[in-house]
């Protein structure tokens, strides 16, 4: 058993709550934990000054980005890296080999389960393979030429958006002839209307799915949710179900989108292969996935389970980080 661990944090930005979680876990556990973060501008991080160390690294879609961090993991003996947002998951989806070289484990599922869930057509075309409700989705070129292939409303999405970044909403097929789109990198999808939930589920090392934890995203913010309720809710139970099967190579941290309409019928409509925003929610209803991937580096038994409290509600609010200016 490992007593000290270093995790690391990967494009840290304000995932301050995250952070916390984890720390908080390791004192129940009796680890002594170093918290490191990386960010392309740590000054301006909030992350990275909750951390209690920091490295200012490239983009994470720069070629010198898998370098520098294995330089970092080598130097500073990471046992542990947590990815935070969807861009970064490819790359060390592919380098994760070269991280277990050096003894640091990346929290991340395998290279073709994230290339899935960061292609939005990609997703659509897993989900009905695997017999997986969700929205008709087309590419929205295609949509241009068979205007009756979906049925308006259309949501516009990227097809390797995050954070509902571009996010458009059609009423017509006029609406979606917008010259400031570049439709070769959109997907148009069905409009479904009814209350929208996040499943955060985590599979262990053997990828055998551990917890699935769903909450109503009561009100979001920057496509994060601010105030949300854990639910149990025979559909969506069924849904973690269905893709816990058709995801074998899924590891950590990952959560799922979905809509339930007033009639009862639901859809599955995203996929993130990472931590969640809302995670902490979870977490402080029982589901504590930063506990189990700290057992998971450091040698002790798994004590994941489902066993989470329901009717929890999390209302987020602002907090800051100050920072003085050098010598001053």
């Amino acid at each position: 058993m490992k007593a000290h661990l270093t995790v690391l944090f990967s494009s840290a930005g304000r995932r301050v709550e995250l952070l916390n979680c984890f720390r908080e876990d390791a004192r129940e556990l009796g680890l002594a934990l170093r918290v490191l973060a990386i960010d392309c501008d740590p000054a301006m991080s909030s992350g990275c000054h909750a951390a209690d160390h920091s490295f200012a690294v490239p983009r994470c879609m720069d070629a010198t980005f898998i370098p520098r961090l294995l330089e970092i993991c080598a130097a500073e003996h990471v046992d542990l890296i947590v990815p935070t947002i969807d861009t970064e998951l490819l790359p060390l989806a592919e380098a994760r080999h070269k991280f277990e070289a050096i003894g640091t484990l990346v929290a991340v599922s395998d290279f073709e389960t994230v290339a899935m869930a960061r292609d939005k057509l990609r997703t659509a075309v897993f989900l009905e393979r695997h017999e997986i409700s969700s929205p008709r989705s087309v590419l929205a070129n295609a949509l241009l030429e068979d205007p009756g292939a979906l049925r308006f409303p259309v949501i516009l999405k990227r097809i390797d958006g995050s954070s509902s970044i571009g996010l458009r909403e059609a009423a017509s097929i006029d609406e979606v002839r917008d010259p400031q789109l570049d439709l070769t990198r959109y997907i148009a999808q069905e409009k479904w209307l009814g209350r929208e939930y996040t499943v955060n589920i985590f599979f262990d090392d053997s990828g055998h799915c551990r917890a699935a934890v769903p909450h109503q995203r009561c009100e979001t913010r920057a496509g994060e949710v601010s105030k949300g309720i854990t639910v149990r809710h025979p559909l969506l139970a069924d849904f973690a179900a269905r893709l816990a099967r058709a995801l074998p190579g899924a590891r950590g941290a990952l959560c799922f989108q979905s809509i339930i309409a007033a009639d009862g019928r639901g859809v599955v409509f995203e996929i993130n292969a990472r931590f969640g925003g809302g995670y902490p929610l979870a977490h402080r209803s029982g589901a504590r996935f930063s506990r189990w991937l700290l057992e998971q580096v450091s040698g002790l038994p798994c004590s994941a389970r489902d066993d989470w409290q329901e009717g929890l509600t999390m209302l987020r609010y602002d907090a800051a980080v100050f920072v003085r200016a050098a010598g001053k």
